[in-house]
C-alpha cells in the first residue's frame, strides 16, 4: 500500500470528539504493552505518527489518524497491565465499548496480540463481544521478529487454536522488520472499500 498522507486528527474521550467526516474507520485495540502504536506507525510508514512508550497505558483517549485522505484509524486505549486505577480502567472500557458500538463509520477492528503470549479470557471475551456487535475483526500477532520461522508458525497455530479461529485469520506482524505489513493491508482494504 502506498501511503501518501497520514496525520493526527484528534484525541477524544467521548463521542463529541470523534471525527465527523464519514470516512471509513478501523479500530486498533489490544493489551497495553502489545505494540499498537508501533504497528500503526509501520502500517503508514511513519516513525512517530502514533506515540510509542515503554510504559504501558499511555494511550488514555481514542487517538484518530487520517490516512491517505480516505480512512480514519482509531488507536484505542489498551487493556490489561497498565499502572492506572481501577476506576480509570473502567472509564476506558466504557469509552472503548461506546466507540466500537456507536461509530457508524467503523468497518473493522484489528485485535493486536503478542505472538509470544497465550491469549487470555480478555481476548476471548473481546472477540465474542465484537462478534455479538456484528463488528468484523482481524488479528495481528506482533513481535514476530523475536521468533524464528518455525517458532512463528507454531505460535500462529497455537494462537488460532486457543481462540478457536482458523490460522489464516492471524496475520504475523513485525513493526521492526515490516513483516506482515502487506498482508495486513490487503486484509484491511477488503473492509475499507
Amino acid at each position: 500500500m502506498k501511503i501518501t498522507s497520514a496525520e493526527f486528527v484528534a484525541a477524544a474521550a467521548d463521542r463529541s470528539g470523534w471525527p465527523t467526516e464519514g470516512l471509513p474507520e478501523v479500530a486498533f485495540l489490544g493489551r497495553s504493552n502489545v505494540g499498537k502504536s508501533s504497528l500503526l506507525n509501520c502500517l503508514v510508514n511513519r516513525r512517530a505518527l502514533a506515540r510509542t512508550s515503554s510504559t504501558p497505558g499511555r494511550t488514555r483517549q481514542i487517538n484518530f489518524f487520517r490516512v491517505n485522505q480516505k480512512w480514519i484509524f482509531a488507536d484505542l486505549p489498551g487493556y490489561g497491565y497498565a499502572k492506572v486505577s481501577l476506576e480509570m480502567r473502567k472509564s476506558w472500557q466504557a469509552m472503548v465499548e461506546g466507540y466500537l458500538a456507536g461509530c457508524q463509520a467503523l468497518k473493522a477492528a484489528v485485535l493486536i496480540l503478542d505472538l509470544r503470549r497465550t491469549p487470555g479470557d480478555e481476548e476471548r471475551d473481546l472477540l465474542a463481544w465484537l462478534s455479538s456487535q456484528g463488528i468484523p475483526f482481524l488479528l495481528a500477532a506482533t513481535k514476530a521478529d523475536k521468533l524464528n520461522q518455525r517458532e512463528r508458525n507454531q505460535a500462529r497455530l497455537s494462537l488460532a487454536q486457543n481462540l478457536s479461529l482458523p490460522p489464516e485469520q492471524v496475520t504475523i506482524f513485525s513493526a521492526q522488520t515490516g513483516h506482515g505489513r502487506q498482508e495486513l493491508w490487503s486484509r484491511l482494504i477488503g473492509f475499507l472499500k
